[in-house]
């Protein structure tokens, strides 16, 4: 599979010399090539040159993109001269696409600015991005405001709207599903599934006890739990867990597993707090961890939004992502704190992983009904944070998104945990808390808050706080 698939549009204007044109095109392809990028794009043959001019052009150009509209994944609108304004415009219109846009335009030489060299893109971009806000298309810009395509730092802007694209088509038709009900507990985790779904957003939903059902009617010598209880063993050190909870564990990954992929589920989020250790026997951390780490994100107490944090964590990066609770401040270091959960991170996040009860449940309910959690501790390294929530008395959607850096300082706890460093953490939960935030947040161990940060408010409209 490709990277991704681009529609190109190349704008033109006739009294520029063809060479640009030609040339840019040439650029263009060439690029794609090296970056593992499917071009769909007018033969040089199908218009002059294969660009987009006039209406003619604007309809031929639209017809192609509507036969791949379900391959096409955003825009990229290069500029090797001033371009036509209209036809860029009047192309994506007509062609229905709704996926993002990116304007591209090239630099003129000041020992090329005779007629037969002179672009003029400089100013071309400007009236083509007037037109597009003209028509109400949502567009993005390269971090230069005029760039050649063969350099480094076009490379950089594409890859990065590339993550938006993945980030904004993702989210725009995500599928999670709910598993049980909200711990009666957790009100923070409420949401609208209305308001999810205006943004594309669906959620699927089944009762804790009919995955019970499906469970406990798997035989333990079936081919599924033998491959899950095969699955679970080489994932993390389980030695010090009865046999009995490990084929509890291997029934309920197979059931969860089965309801996904008929619902065709992207991520989904769990009820585990305490509803699943009293009556089922287990805790389901290892499963969300196993399941987190093939990038099907898995959160628990049934935090739906924050399954999707994840999820678009996960598209922005390609790489596993994982749920936390801003947990405990880090001594008198007021821009460190500790993250931590029962144990269900990805084990890219725990290297030094380990199968064994929850420690905090197994302090009420008891060691024989909480094996299953995951205890480990997050080496240094970049993350990214994210979360996305609904807030229904006012009828939007907000998200908050910010970087930081996970550390070695020492910490002697139990269960999944972390020290991060983020400049300015005072100021960040100054604003989680006064704008109702959850206590849970999304982390990849990554650097992509700028494109979770474009595609949430840019594209999907929603309010965004970045922290920087």
């Amino acid at each position: 599979m490709p990277k991704a698939t681009l529609a190109v549009i190349v704008g033109n204007r006739d009294f520029f010399p063809d060479r640009l044109i030609s040339e840019g095109r040439q650029d263009i392809l060439k690029l794609c090539g090296e970056m593992d990028i499917e071009p769909i794009i007018l033969g040089e043959n199908d218009t002059k040159l294969g660009a987009v001019e006039t209406w003619e052009h604007a309809k031929r150009c639209a017809d192609l993109f509507r036969s791949q509209r379900d391959r096409v994944e955003g825009v990229l609108v290069t500029l090797p001269n001033f371009g036509d304004e209209k036809g860029v415009a009047e192309t994506l219109k007509l062609s229905g696409l709704d996926v993002p846009v990116l304007v591209q335009a090239y630099p003129d030489d000041l020992d090329a600015m005779s007629v037969e060299r002179r672009r003029d893109a400089f100013c071309g971009k400007i009236s083509v991005c007037n037109n597009l806000r003209q028509y109400a298309i949502p567009f993005s810009l390269t971090d230069l405001h005029t760039v050649r395509p063969l350099t480094d730092e076009f490379r950089a802007d594409l890859e990065h709207f590339i993550g938006v694209c993945k980030v904004v088509n993702g989210v725009r038709t995500a599928r999670l599903g709910a598993i049980g009900a909200r711990p009666n507990a957790f009100n923070t985790v409420r949401y609208s599934e209305k308001l999810l779904q205006e943004s594309g957003v669906s959620v699927s939903t089944i009762d804790l006890s009919e995955i019970f059902g499906k469970a406990h009617k798997l035989a333990d010598d079936d081919a599924k739990v033998k491959a899950k209880l095969a699955e679970i063993r080489a994932y993390a050190d389980a030695g010090k867990v009865p046999q009995a909870s490990m084929v509890l564990m291997a029934k309920l990954a197979a059931a969860i597993l089965e309801w996904m992929e008929a619902l065709d589920l992207d991520a989904a989020a769990i009820q585990c707090w305490t509803s699943l250790q009293q009556n089922y026997g287990v805790n389901a951390c290892a499963l969300m961890s196993i399941m987190s780490e093939k990038l099907m994100p898995s959160a628990c107490e049934v935090d739906v939004t924050g399954a999707l944090s994840m999820y678009a964590l996960q598209l922005a990066s390609n790489q596993p992502s994982a749920l936390a609770d801003w947990n405990n401040n880090y001594g008198d270091d007021y821009d460190k704190c500790i993250l931590f959960h029962c144990g269900n991170w990805a084990k890219c996040f725990l290297p030094d992983g380990r199968i064994q009860p929850a420690d905090i449940l197994a302090v009420t309910l008891g060691e024989q009904c909480t094996h299953g959690a995951i205890a480990g501790r997050t080496p240094a390294g970049p993350v990214t944070f994210a979360r996305i929530s609904t807030d229904d008395a006012m009828g939007m959607i907000r998200a908050y998104v910010c970087e930081g850096e996970f550390t070695d300082d020492p910490l002697d706890t139990f269960g999944s945990r972390a020290v991060v460093e983020i400049p300015g953490l005072q100021e960040l939960m100054q604003y989680i808390c006064m704008n109702g935030f959850e206590h849970h947040v999304a982390m990849n161990a990554s650097q992509t808050a700028d494109i979770l940060a474009e595609a949430f408010s840019h594209y999907l409209d929603w309010e965004v706080y970045y922290h920087e």
